[in-house]
């Protein structure tokens, strides 16, 4: 084969490339439906027909960059485990914090990644499925079971849920944003405060796991989080309009 030969290749690998990156952007910016193809190719440097020739249409080339993310997401989740491993279960909860939060607060290449995903549950398009299926759903299993075999109940017991919802909703409160700067305009979140932020969400997380660990007497679970004696509810006085 000639070098003229596969000069034509490469010029179609390299286009290929420039509008991934292009959509990756835009989409971050502001969502599937806030992008046009001729914006992103105009980004790109290249022909609006080289959508149609690479990707279909629009939903295609936003398919692939959620593939790209789901990618970066995957690698975050093996380093979770690989981080964790050989550790005690109670390291591996503190190495998932530790390194999740390292990547959540990353400034880096992946950063759009993080806004890409707040796009999509602010105006989800058929790709969510497909994010929560390959990329979140086997990192909060993970979660779920280390949560679970620290408290000894199963990973789908509603105590564990609700401690594995905590926990992430602690490290995503770090994650820059509008509404925490107004909330927290002191809160420290930079690399140096990491680890630092990482231990008080870890002994946070194993206090309430040590005090959910054993049953309250005369209490049990459905395993669903409800208990099966009714909680006690103060009654407020009604009050004539």
């Amino acid at each position: 084969m000639t070098g003229a030969s596969r000069a034509p290749a490469a010029s179609d690998q390299e286009t290929r490339r420039r509008l991934v990156e292009a959509a990756a952007r835009l989409f971050a910016e502001r969502g599937f439906r806030g992008v046009t193809v001729r914006e992103i190719c105009r980004e790109a440097g290249a022909n609006v027909a080289a959508v149609n020739y690479h990707f279909r249409n629009k939903m295609g080339l936003y398919l692939e960059v959620v593939r790209t993310a789901i990618e970066a997401m995957r690698d975050t989740s093996h380093a979770l485990r690989a981080a964790g491993q050989g550790g005690s279960t109670e390291d591996k909860l503190r190495v998932y914090i530790r390194v999740y939060l390292q990547r959540l607060l990353g400034q880096g290449r992946a950063s759009w990644i993080h806004a890409l995903m707040q796009r999509e549950m602010a105006d989800p398009t058929p790709a969510l499925d497909l994010i929560v299926d390959e990329a979140i759903r086997p990192r909060v299993d993970y979660l779920r079971a280390l949560v679970g075999e620290l408290m000894g109940r199963s990973p789908r017991d509603g105590r564990v849920t609700r401690l594995v919802a905590g926990i992430h909703a602690e490290c995503l409160f770090c994650q820059p944003n509008p509404v925490t700067a107004r909330l927290a305009p002191a809160f420290r979140r930079s690399p140096r405060h990491l680890d630092e932020i990482a231990d008080h969400i870890a002994l946070v997380a194993l206090a309430g796991i040590r005090a959910l660990r054993a049953p309250a007497r005369g209490r049990t679970d459905d395993g669903a989080g409800r208990s099966a004696r009714p909680v006690a509810r103060t009654r407020i006085p009604r009050r004539d309009p």
